[in-house]
């Protein structure tokens, strides 16, 4: 069993985070905190394997939570929840240990496909031993699992559709594939293959930019429901 603590300075949304939780096999919610000061002190108090951690809290944010429960020595696994979309959060969360960034408003199935990828990353952990390279490549392809499409086919990277995600989260308004891959740092004919299949997946809606000359040029924006 995978306990969990929900920390969100809004209690209506914490209670439906925890509800979310409370649907999947393998998943308990323990404790709820408000604030980071209480989500310290719960972490002090119970011990989880996993915090779904909001940014915008009233004392502090959701990062000096993370980095005050390194300090203290504490391990635990976070996965952030929050409206904070900006790249430089988003860079930071990854630099500070984050597992996985959900970015609100989100559904059930975006959280759900949040836990069960975690859920799969512990069970390939629990194995323990060495690691051979396909081993690696395979904790590392779980980390990513959810980011995107929930199936890729051969020779796609769950990270770079995660990093094309990111993005387009990020964006305040639809991008073009250029656009996208500079933000991404990736090449202009990958950025269409990804998001060609981010569109039949369902998770990006294409529309069409008129200029004053010229065809009409294609743009993108992340489905928010996905």
């Amino acid at each position: 069993m995978i306990d969990v603590l929900v920390v969100d300075d809004d209690t209506r949304v914490a209670d439906i985070n925890a509800a979310y939780v409370g649907k999947l096999p393998g998943f308990r919610v323990v404790a709820r905190a408000h604030s980071a000061a209480e989500a310290l002190a719960r972490i002090s108090e119970t011990p989880v394997d996993l915090i779904l951690l909001d940014h915008y809290l009233p004392d502090e944010n959701g990062l000096a939570v993370v980095r005050e429960l390194r300090r203290l020595g504490h391990q635990t696994d976070v996965i952030m929840v929050t409206a904070a979309r900006d790249v430089a959060t988003v860079q930071a969360a990854m630099r500070h240990g984050a597992l996985q960034y959900l970015v609100k408003p989100f559904t059930f199935a975006g959280l759900r496909a949040k836990l069960e990828a975690y859920a799969a990353l512990r069970r390939t952990l629990d194995g323990g031993g060495e690691a051979e390279q396909a081993d690696v490549d395979r904790i590392f392809g779980t980390l990513a699992a959810g980011t995107a499409a929930p199936e890729l086919p051969k020779g796609h990277s769950p990270t770079t559709a995660g990093v094309v995600r990111q993005v387009l989260l990020s964006a305040e308004g639809p991008l073009s594939a250029q656009e996208i891959a500079e933000h991404a740092g990736i090449s202009r004919q990958t950025a269409q293959r990804y998001l060609k299949l981010l569109e039949k997946a369902g998770r990006v809606r294409l529309s069409l930019r008129y200029g004053e000359t010229g065809r009409p040029e294609h743009e993108y924006v992340w489905t928010r429901s996905a």
